[in-house]
C-alpha cells in the first residue's frame, strides 16, 4: 500500500509514519458492522485504545463487504485483526442461529394444528 492514511485524529500510540506503512486488511460482511462496532461506529475509539491499533473502515461499492484496515505496531495489528475476525465470525454465527430459530418458529406456526 503506497499511500498513507489521511485520517487527522491519529491516536498517540500509533507512530507516524512507520505504523501506517503496512496495514493488515481483511473483509467483513457489512451487516455485521453494527454488532461489532456499535451504532455509527461508537465502539471504534474504545477498540482502538484497548488494542493499541488504529482502524479504518471502507465500504466496498456494489458489494455487501466492508474492508477493515488495521494500522499499528506489527504485533498489535496482528492481534487486533485476529480479534476482529473472531468477533465477526461469532456475530455471523449468532445471526445464522437466530435466522434458523426464526425459520423453525415460522414452520411450526404453519404446521401446527389449526384452531378453527
Amino acid at each position: 500500500m503506497g499511500t498513507l492514511l489521511k485520517r487527522k485524529d491519529i491516536p498517540p500510540w500509533v507512530r507516524v509514519p512507520e505504523d501506517l506503512k503496512d496495514p493488515e486488511v481483511f473483509l467483513v460482511q457489512t451487516r455485521l458492522l453494527e454488532a461489532m462496532f456499535g451504532p455509527d461506529g461508537s465502539r471504534i475509539p474504545y477498540i482502538e485504545q484497548v488494542s493499541k491499533a488504529m482502524l479504518e473502515l471502507k465500504v466496498l461499492e456494489s458489494s455487501d463487504l466492508t474492508e477493515v484496515v488495521v494500522y499499528g505496531n506489527y504485533l498489535y495489528k496482528l492481534r487486533t485483526k485476529w480479534m476482529l475476525q473472531s468477533m465477526a465470525e461469532r456475530h455471523r454465527l449468532r445471526q445464522e442461529r437466530g435466522m434458523l430459530k426464526l425459520e423453525e418458529a415460522m414452520n411450526a406456526l404453519e404446521l401446527g394444528p389449526s384452531m378453527k
